[in-house]
């Protein structure tokens, strides 16, 4: 007789496990639940007719159209996409070229250059912004968008040289050695071999570097001024005189770019592996 498959009894857990499996499951569940009930509900007001965030009236996509209509935030979100994308890319190349330098030479100061660069990662930002602030005032360097990409780069780039270098050491030293041996280049050996590998790190710290100074508030305030204002500023000046209902359109739009982006990022992880 062919033998037969039978499912291996569940074990019982003893009581206080199940106790203590329960209020786990409970207290995961009011987390999940205080942290995402708030950005449901302010969803759900993006799509309500009444100018007061607190009273229902009727179902209206007015909001996103005003948004849309609205010649100073598009200028804004205009000028974030300017300076994110110019902060990422020169992110990536420094956190790159940094980490490759920190990985593949050994000099004196390596360790205490390390530091420094991590700085910028732990630093208060309110701290920078004014240390920038006065850097920019003693080199008679007006505020703008050099001034916010070059404080936006400041704090970004160190990220992508973390990345870089968790990828860097799983490498395996022998791909460049072989390159070289075959007649390349150590400029050809690190192109062609060394940052196809490291793809999936750039690209992750790319990520990063943009939604960092995408969101970027403070440091922006201390380095901007009226012609180079990002979104955030705009926000802020606008939650500052009210709750305008435009502002739930708007963080509804930017929810949707972070879920897109989190898909995108892990797509790239799984690209990685």
């Amino acid at each position: 007789m062919p033998a037969t498959l039978t499912a291996a009894p569940r074990r019982r857990l003893p009581s206080g496990l199940r106790v203590l499996e329960v209020t786990l499951t409970g207290w995961t569940s009011l987390v999940i639940v205080f942290l995402y009930l708030p950005i449901l509900v302010l969803v759900a007001y993006s799509f309500n007719s009444s100018r007061l965030n607190i009273v229902w009236e009727s179902f209206t996509v007015g909001w996103y159209r005003r948004v849309w209509e609205n010649v100073p935030l598009l200028r804004a979100a205009e000028n974030s996409v300017i300076i994110a994308a110019v902060s990422t890319v020169l992110s990536v190349l420094l956190g790159t070229v940094g980490a490759w330098l920190l990985h593949r030479y050994r000099f004196r100061g390596a360790r205490g250059l390390q530091t420094l660069v991590a700085v910028p990662m732990v630093m208060p930002e309110i701290l920078m912004g004014i240390s920038l602030l006065i850097l920019f005032a003693t080199a008679g360097l007006g505020l703008g968008f050099t001034a916010v990409i070059i404080g936006h780069v400041t704090f970004s780039f160190p990220f992508v040289l973390v990345a870089v270098q968790a990828r860097l050491k799983g490498l395996d030293p022998a791909m460049e050695e072989a390159a070289l041996d075959l007649g390349a280049t150590p400029l050809q050996a690190f192109w062609l071999v060394i940052v196809p590998c490291l793809r999936p790190a750039i690209v992750a710290g790319a990520l990063m570097a943009f939604t960092l100074s995408w969101d970027e508030l403070i440091v922006t305030f201390f380095t901007t001024n009226a012609a180079s204002a990002t979104l955030p500023i705009r926000v802020f000046g606008m939650a500052k005189v009210g709750l305008n209902p435009m502002l739930n359109a708007l963080s509804a739009l930017f929810i949707v770019a972070t879920v897109a982006f989190v898909i995108f990022s892990d797509y790239v992880k799984k690209l990685g592996r």
